[in-house]
């Protein structure tokens, strides 16, 4: 284990670099009962104790690398997303086009145009729901995205 690692993190292949540049970063929201994307700072970003993906584990997600501004592989894992999405039954509320302008406005937010190592975290949830129940009929709106981009290194 490296010095400026901390100690309770032990060193494996998942292990990151905490980069000081993630501290200022915003977080893409497509809220999914206005509809309306929105980027929000790091430390602002909250999900409600409502929200089906928290509440039941409801919802899917993507774990996507960019390099200099270019999303790797992003065909494969907004199909990946959408067959997801259609196996649990799941409208997103928009199309691929739409969820891959949202992943660089979000990159593009946090000018990290010219980061060799961007980890974007892409999560979907069912979204929000009016009672703390398992049927998606009480959900209120659309899935809420969340787009959360890291420097990893």
């Amino acid at each position: 284990m490296s010095e400026s690692q901390p100690k309770s993190q032990a060193a494996n292949s998942h292990t990151s670099v905490l980069n000081p540049k993630n501290a200022a970063i915003l977080v893409g929201f497509r809220d999914g009962v206005t509809n309306d994307f929105r980027l929000v700072p790091r430390d602002q970003a909250v999900v409600s104790v409502f929200d089906s993906n928290f509440l039941i584990g409801d919802g899917i997600w993507e774990g996507i690398r960019a390099v200099r501004g270019r999303i790797q592989f992003a065909k494969e894992h907004i199909n990946r997303l959408f067959q997801s999405a259609k196996a649990m039954y799941m409208d997103l509320g928009l199309t691929k086009a739409d969820l891959l302008s949202l992943l660089h406005r979000t990159i593009d937010a946090n000018d990290m145009g010219d980061e060799p190592h961007v980890h974007i975290r892409l999560v979907v949830s069912r979204g929000l729901k009016s009672t703390p129940y398992q049927n998606p009929h009480v959900n209120i709106g659309l899935p809420l995205i969340v787009i959360i981009p890291e420097i990893k290194a």
